[in-house]
């Protein structure tokens, strides 16, 4: 790929990676209204938002088969706008049951959308030759940051008209990004590929799943906890307690614009264990009865520790076959999701009998076998490391 069609193909790339979960983030800032309006308590507004993780899950695999027939650009392109009545649907429920069904289809659309910009950053990956997915992500929570942001701004405005504006713009131009992205990898497209059967699906598929598995739990947990954890800790007038979950998003959004810089230099396999180093680490700032202002550094470094795992999971993946690439990322997707479900929950039972610091302490035995997992990644690297141990010790 010749330098300006390199260059445009990235920057398209990114711009597309940024622009998708703008109408997701300005959902998620209008979540308090809804609770509000419709007579929630927690409890049954946590039961209503399972709607759409729930719908991701089965989307994905559904996406994968379709994407490995039409290609992720033509699926991207018609994805990509089916948002804009999507987004609104929670904002029209009625009670929780409504609430929960419209967001199966917000997540179902979601769905579709994440697994095509992931195979196609894969297949960029491939024809460039060099590392693009961590910054396609980095690029990804920036979006997910600005949606909020841009909610807030129009706070003045009816939540309907200020959704719909936001995902007008931002799925319309991401439609028209879609469609001129390069055509990459589409001499398999047309035809869907045949079921795998289970003794067919790649060992390093599964070790780099469970190492997603892994990754997601931690990224769940954090999301989840790291204010209360803080509000806990703080005096009963702090006001603070939200700074524990910008930290560890600053980190976590500057890990993923470094990583395909670090992983060009040091590998995606040593990549990985070193950042799976620094979450273990983070995690045990937090655990452990250490200074009050040791937790920022635990938040700064579990941010920055899993950062790159998702992106490094997804190219290992892609890596592995041509044929079944979108069902690979698809599958890898799903359980990584499934991570970032579980571990809240099991973290608040766990909590609730004994403390949250055993709560996150139990999030500490999957990142350490993360680091025997993430030998997946690279089998490249893994055979190198194991021909210079094997040298050793003649």
């Amino acid at each position: 790929m010749e330098n300006p069609l390199r260059r445009s193909a990235i920057y398209l790339t990114l711009a597309a990676f940024a622009l998708h979960p703008i109408a997701f983030g300005g959902w998620l800032a209008q979540i308090p209204l809804v609770k509000e309006t419709l007579g929630l308590n927690k409890a049954e507004l946590s039961l209503a938002l399972l709607g759409m993780p729930i719908a991701i899950i089965p989307s994905l695999q559904i996406a994968g088969r379709l994407i490995g027939r039409l290609g992720p650009r033509r699926v991207l392109a018609v994805s990509f706008p089916m948002q804009i009545g999507a987004v609104i649907l929670p904002l029209l429920a009625v009670d929780q049951v409504t609430l929960f069904l419209a967001l199966m289809v917000f997540g179902a659309v979601t769905a579709f959308s994440q697994v095509c910009l992931n195979v196609y950053a894969g297949r960029l990956e491939k024809a460039l030759g060099t590392s693009v997915m961590n910054r396609c992500h980095g690029f990804w929570a920036l979006g997910l940051m600005a949606g909020p942001l841009i909610a807030t701004t129009l706070a003045g405005w009816s939540p309907i008209v200020t959704l719909l504006g936001m995902s007008i713009a931002a799925t319309s131009t991401g439609a028209v990004i879609a469609l001129r992205l390069p055509r990459l990898g589409e001499v398999n497209e047309g035809a869907t590929p045949p079921r795998r059967k289970l003794a067919a699906v790649p060992p390093a598929l599964v070790a780099v799943s469970l190492f997603a598995l892994a990754i997601g739990m931690t990224e769940g947990a954090m999301a989840d906890w790291a204010a209360i954890y803080l509000a806990e800790r703080l005096p009963d007038d702090a006001t603070i307690a939200g700074l524990g979950v910008s930290v560890y998003a600053a980190f976590l959004a500057g890990g993923r614009l470094t990583g395909d810089w670090m992983k060009d230099r040091i590998g995606a396999v040593r990549l990985a264990r070193l950042t799976l180093g620094l979450a273990i680490v983070g995690l045990a700032l937090l655990v452990l009865p250490f200074p009050l202002f040791t937790a920022f550094f635990g938040f700064a470094l579990v941010g920055a520790g899993v950062s790159v795992g998702f992106p490094l999971g997804v190219s290992a993946v892609a890596a592995l076959d041509d044929t079944y690439e979108g069902a690979n990322i698809a599958v890898m997707s799903g359980v990584a999701i499934c991570g970032f479900l579980i571990g809240p929950p099991v973290i608040g039972f766990l909590a609730e009998a004994f403390s949250l610091r055993v709560g996150l302490a139990a999030l500490l035995p999957g990142l350490i076998l993360g680091l025997w997992f993430c030998r997946a990644l690279s089998p490249a690297e893994s055979a190198d490391e194991s021909a210079i141990v094997a040298s050793r010790t003649k």
